[in-house]
């Protein structure tokens, strides 16, 4: 039987490659110097593909160098965990593992304090890599964490902090963890929870780290079979979001119910006097067959927790399919205005979504850009135009496979004409597949 993660667009593909000054049709803005990164699974040697899971897949990391309105390169590298050194043939650079959990971290890539870092959850820690995407090691910021990490950290826009949520199996509770703007870890909180929920994201205000205790619970009956995401939805499992107050312990916790759903990713969240406000994207239900297939799709919704009345009001604010939903990461933790989607068919099916959204939160409107169908577009990314531009002043870059060139660009938008032309179509050498997250760092003078 075809395994659809294994086949077209999202299929992986089996070089690394390295190009340089690559072809431009339009202009690169000469302010953007730095790199554009993407992460996602590729697996390397499936030995049964029948059984490969989309989630497990090893991570590649997909890149592009822009400076003085060049495009220098493009890489792609296998992130060298373990088992992928030695499928290579190359030695592991060694590094503290936690729990013997290990593998190439394939759902984000982000930098902070001078380091790349390539992200997945579940108990594995980041790797670092290098400038040029070659893996340095496993990362556990210099002896500083103590278990796993997560693939959805959130840095705070005042302070420089990086917070994130760990969960693991193993454990009876979630991790929260504070890392300061120079990359040392400075504060950790343990948070009893029931059934070992998957946290794969969570909120941050200016107050509070906010927690998603979901329906979606560690399944032993899976592990027991050898599944590799060992995961699946409880309908025991009571749906709720918890305010940790970010100088707080576990038992200032504040749990609200909700109604049952499941939230993958966060837009963004912010204080608003006494409520708290979640934009995000929401299923209805997923993983209920231990995978990916009859589930619902997401929409884009509006959590207000109301801290007065102990009530959560859940709205939809736009019901068509969406998913990876970003925002300035300026104005991460503070009051946004603007916020970008894709089709969540482009990522979750086979690669045929073709529609990209802008909304803006003050006016209530929805820009869409269409492409072509099969275009794979993947997550899109806001870049600003300087450190002082305005929060829709800037530039919306992602990843966009050309069905007529058989092959992706990286594409830059203008944020403030979204459906206008592009500004720049960078033209790569070969197809990346439509994984998960990525960043634009940029360089450090």
């Amino acid at each position: 039987m075809a395994n659809r993660f294994l086949e077209g667009n999202i299929g992986p593909v089996s070089e690394e490659i390295t190009a340089y000054d690559l072809p431009v049709t339009g202009r690169i803005p000469p302010e953007l110097s730095g790199r554009y990164l993407r992460n996602g699974p590729n697996p390397l040697g499936i030995e049964d593909p029948e059984a490969y899971h989309w989630f497990t897949g090893d991570g590649m990391v997909h890149g592009v160098r822009l400076r003085d309105g060049r495009a220098e390169w493009y890489r792609n590298r296998w992130v060298r965990s373990r088992s992928v050194a030695q499928k290579l043939g190359e030695p592991w650079p060694a590094g503290p593992v936690f729990a013997d959990r290990d593998a190439a971290p394939n759902t984000h890539v982000i930098g902070h304090a001078g380091r790349t870092l390539a992200l997945v959850e579940a108990g594995i820690r980041p790797y670092e890599l290098g400038y040029e995407l070659e893996t340095l090691g496993p990362c556990d910021f210099d002896g500083g964490l103590p278990g796993g990490y997560t693939a959805h950290t959130k840095r705070d826009a005042v302070t420089g902090e990086l917070h994130a949520v760990a969960y693991y199996a193993g454990w009876d509770h979630v991790q929260y963890v504070v890392i300061d703007a120079g990359g040392t870890v400075t504060r950790t909180v343990n948070v009893p929870v029931e059934d070992g929920p998957m946290m794969h994201d969570f909120a941050l205000t200016q107050r509070y780290a906010v927690l998603y205790d979901l329906p979606i619970t560690y399944n032993a009956g899976l592990a027991r079979t050898g599944a590799r995401l060992p995961y699946a939805w409880n309908h025991d499992h009571q749906a709720r979001i918890g305010l940790l107050p970010r100088d707080g312990t576990a038992d200032d916790v504040r749990w609200f119910e909700l109604e049952p759903c499941w939230v993958f990713h966060t837009l963004n969240a912010y204080d608003e006097g006494d409520t708290v406000v979640v934009d995000l994207t929401r299923f209805p239900r997923m993983l209920q067959k231990g995978g990916l297939d009859g589930n619902s799709a997401p929409v884009l919704d509006r959590w207000t927790i109301d801290l007065p009345s102990g009530k959560v009001l859940q709205e939809t604010l736009d019901d068509q399919n969406q998913e990876f939903p970003r925002v300035d990461e300026r104005v991460v933790s503070l009051r946004h205005r603007y916020g970008y989607t894709v089709a969540s068919d482009a990522v979750f099916d086979t690669g045929s979504g073709e529609v990209m959204f802008k909304r803006d939160y003050t006016t209530s409107t929805t820009e869409r850009r269409t492409f072509p169908v099969g275009s794979a577009i993947a997550e899109a990314v806001f870049v600003p135009a300087g450190p002082g531009a305005a929060e829709d002043h800037g530039y919306v870059m992602a990843y966009v496979f050309d069905p007529e060139r058989a092959a992706t660009d990286l594409l830059i938008l203008s944020a403030q004409d979204f459906t206008g032309e592009p500004v720049a179509r960078i033209h790569l050498p070969a197809r990346v597949p439509p994984g998960f997250h990525g960043s634009w760092v940029p360089d450090v003078d």
